[in-house]
């Protein structure tokens, strides 16, 4: 399954300006390591990314530490053209580098993610009924609620950190409303979840990680287990009892698809709205025209997303030989698409450096495109414009009282700590 290395260590926000560090401006583009998750604490990616796509949209990438050369794609259209290809590019085989570069993902054939073809398309549309208006109705108003809530909170205390005591919170609620999971029991999910994708401490060993991610399948075995026998109208009820063709799941399908659940809601929520935050702080005239209402929330959401893009990036396996960009990626070969580039590219986005929360049109890759465009987008979209909202109604002030402590990984662009005071 996918296995981002990650931990965490001081870095610029997103929106620090574009440097001219020359390890990453000035370098051979065949030099830099995009495996390597300190390449992706730089402040110099802005200038990276740029180059890559004037110089080497289509660029294969040497192999690293016994590991096999793979593709870097970071052009949008390019980016776009792949994700919506799946006749000759495959995720069965991992869509992160982690497992791309392993040669397989456990969870082939068995999670969301990594499914293509009909049995992709039957067990989405499967889990779709737990995503429909009617179902997500209270899990929404929950997310407004809690995210209000939790504001005051914060603005009671005076100095917090906005991602432990508040960002950390909000997902993980939001995502076990959606999947019935007792209230008592989410706590631990963040912490199983937190060990899973992102290394804590240096200390933090992939031993660790395996062993939480354990804890999460065997806790979703059990859940789904119960729900056979007691059914409500929860996505893990809708997986346990479900059918396609006729025969129910595997226990194998099930329990993954909670797994891809969990993660995904959680992680990349926490993220968005953290940077939302950070972005907001740095940007005072964004920040006012939030505040005045001069822009709206969905704008101003869909701008929080593209500029935050969380997952950095995923990737396919190329089924067969296919041109793009003047270059021949041969069958087999490990390709990956870089949407922490696609969201900033000039071709797209007039002004990419730019935040703006009344930029439109905007279309950003930060949920992914195509088949697998993320199922939980709608949410995503809900807990950031909640976010956003609660500041706007709440907040007069954001004051950053430290660097935000990014993670230290190759996959997800966030933070595990971000000390503030929020003026009511």
């Amino acid at each position: 399954m996918p296995q981002p290395h990650a931990t965490t260590g001081e870095a610029s926000p997103p929106d620090a300006p574009a440097d001219t560090s020359p390890d990453l401006v000035e370098a051979d583009l065949a030099a830099i390591d995009l495996t390597d998750p300190q390449t992706h604490l730089s402040s110099g990616l802005r200038a990276m990314w740029a180059r890559f796509r004037a110089e080497s949209p289509v660029h294969l990438h040497p192999a690293t530490d016994g590991k096999p050369p793979f593709w870097v794609i970071s052009r949008h259209a390019d980016v776009l053209a792949v994700y919506r290809d799946n006749k000759r590019f495959t995720s069965e085989r991992g869509n992160v580098l982690a497992t791309l570069l392993q040669g397989e993902d456990s969870a082939s054939r068995k999670m969301l993610a990594v499914t293509d073809g009909p049995r992709h398309r039957d067990i989405r549309n499967l889990m779709l009924k737990s995503f429909s208006p009617r179902a997500l109705a209270p899990v929404v108003e929950g997310v407004h609620r809690r995210t209000g809530e939790l504001i005051d909170r914060g603005l009671a205390r005076g100095a917090f950190d906005f991602v432990t005591d508040l960002a950390d919170h909000i997902p993980i609620n939001t995502i076990g409303d959606l999947m019935g999971i007792p209230a008592e029991d989410r706590e631990q999910l963040v912490h199983w979840n937190t060990q899973t994708l992102s290394r804590t401490s240096a200390d933090h060993s992939e031993t660790e990680e395996w062993l939480a991610r354990n804890e999460i399948l065997l806790y979703f075995s059990e859940l789904a287990a119960e729900r056979r026998r007691h059914p409500g109208d929860d996505v893990i009820s809708a997986l346990a009892t479900g059918t396609v063709d006729g025969a129910p799941l595997s226990e194998e399908e099930i329990v993954f698809n909670c797994y891809s659940l969990i993660l995904g809601g959680d992680e990349s929520s926490r993220m968005s709205s953290v940077g939302a935050l950070i972005a907001l702080s740095e940007h005072p005239g964004q920040w006012k025209a939030l505040r005045t209402g001069a822009v709206g929330l969905e704008t101003a959401t869909e701008e929080v997303m593209r500029w935050t893009t969380p997952a950095m990036h995923f990737g396919r396996r190329a089924l067969t030989d296919v041109e793009l960009g003047g270059r021949t990626i041969r069958a087999g070969d490990v390709v990956t698409l870089w949407n922490s580039s696609a969201d900033f590219d000039e071709d797209v986005f007039a002004d990419p450096y730019t935040f703006d929360l009344a930029r439109t049109p905007n279309k950003h890759v930060a949920f992914g495109y195509g088949p697998h465009f993320c199922i939980g987008a709608f949410l995503g979209r809900t807990h950031v414009e909640a976010m956003l909202a609660a500041l706007r109604e709440r907040v007069a002030g954001i004051e950053l009282l430290g660097p935000p402590r990014r993670l230290y990984s190759n996959f997800v662009f966030g933070y595990s700590g971000l000390p503030v005071r929020l003026t009511a």
